[in-house]
């Protein structure tokens, strides 16, 4: 019975294991340029195939997250629509600090 209990364990660390990699690779991906729901998705999908194929956790056959979400983003988003999206960011993030500074002169 103790056996069961360690492998019962061990199991649970690596799928614990494989939802933080996930997760974090997740996160990373979400904040490339031109990463949209459906980039997120089939990268996702494509991990997890590869896993329950091969039975290699995530670490192991991609290695670090942060790392493989920039070069996941790079495989599935087109230069032009991530450069579009590094517009569309700056002329927000110039848009709200204006709008800031405005808030800041009025004393509002």
């Amino acid at each position: 019975m103790a056996k069961k209990g360690r492998s019962t364990d061990a199991a649970k660390d690596k799928d614990k294991d494989r939802e933080r990699w996930l997760a974090r690779f997740q996160v990373r991906l979400v904040t490339q340029p031109g990463v949209d729901r459906a980039v997120v998705l089939q990268a996702v999908k494509e991990v997890t195939f590869h896993c329950d194929e091969t039975g290699e956790d995530p670490r192991t056959a991609f290695g670090d997250p942060d790392e493989y979400a920039v070069k996941t983003a790079a495989r599935l988003v087109s230069p032009e629509r991530a450069e579009r999206d590094r517009r569309q960011s700056g002329l927000l993030k110039a848009i709200k600090s204006v709008g800031r500074r405005a808030e800041d002169i009025a004393g509002i």
